[in-house]
């Protein structure tokens, strides 16, 4: 299966990729994973993002694409593969088409978790950072044992600028205005399948099997000729 996740910020695009990718025996490529590693590495790709990023712009469409398409080409991504991340445009998700076209292969689906505005707030604004060590607590979902404090090293325990709830509400804004266009898109192409995204991880992994599965038993659309409509 070749899929693509899409929600809001905190949705679980994370999560339930791991989970699929773990179920399906595929990848999960997520791009700011592979911006970073290609940085770590020193890789040609990896040191022309990161001119980009030292100067605090975002990479070009282009480029991503490329650490995409050359990710995809490796062995254990040929039966399949779930992008988090990508593609986030329009403009992305064609170019995306191409590539994969070109290697006679197409997205089977796009994963949209849905999840109510008020409950990306409640995860976001919950989240607590240790100042000392980097961990992370959430108020309601994953508690420190005390008030404000790390239960690893007792560092203190602080809500991050872009957690704030004013943040997030912006942050949501600008996904929707952003995602729309996208999520539009998969539908007009028959690949997009809402789902609701709240509930347990299990639940919600239980929620896309099934559609997949429904997927797998549809029978294959012909393969389109070269410069066809």
């Amino acid at each position: 299966m070749r899929l693509v996740m899409l929600g809001p910020p905190a949705a679980g695009k994370g999560t339930q990729a791991r989970l699929l990718a773990e179920r399906l025996k595929v990848p999960h490529v997520a791009s700011g994973d592979l911006l970073r590693d290609g940085v770590r590495h020193r890789t040609p790709l990896g040191m022309q993002a990161k001119s980009y990023m030292d100067r605090g712009n975002l990479v070009p469409d282009e480029l991503v694409l490329q650490l995409i398409d050359e990710r995809l080409q490796k062995p254990d991504a040929q039966a399949g593969f779930i992008l988090d991340g990508f593609p986030r445009t329009v403009a992305q998700a064609e170019a995306l088409a191409k590539r994969l076209q070109a290697r006679g292969v197409a997205l089977d689906k796009a994963i949209e978790l849905m999840v109510p505005d008020e409950e990306v707030v409640k995860r976001i604004s919950g989240r607590r950072t240790c100042r000392n060590c980097g961990a992370m607590y959430h108020t309601i979902f994953d508690p420190p044992r005390n008030v404000n404090v790390c239960n690893a090293c007792n560092g203190e325990l602080y809500q991050r600028e872009d957690d704030e709830e004013g943040t997030v509400l912006m942050r949501i804004e600008v996904y929707k205005a952003n995602t729309r266009p996208l999520s539009e898109h998969y539908e007009r192409t028959g690949l997009l399948a809402r789902m609701d995204g709240v509930g347990r991880p299990d639940e919600i992994s239980r929620r896309i099997l099934s559609v997949l599965d429904d997927t797998r038993a549809q029978p294959a659309a012909p393969a389109r000729a070269k410069g066809g409509a």
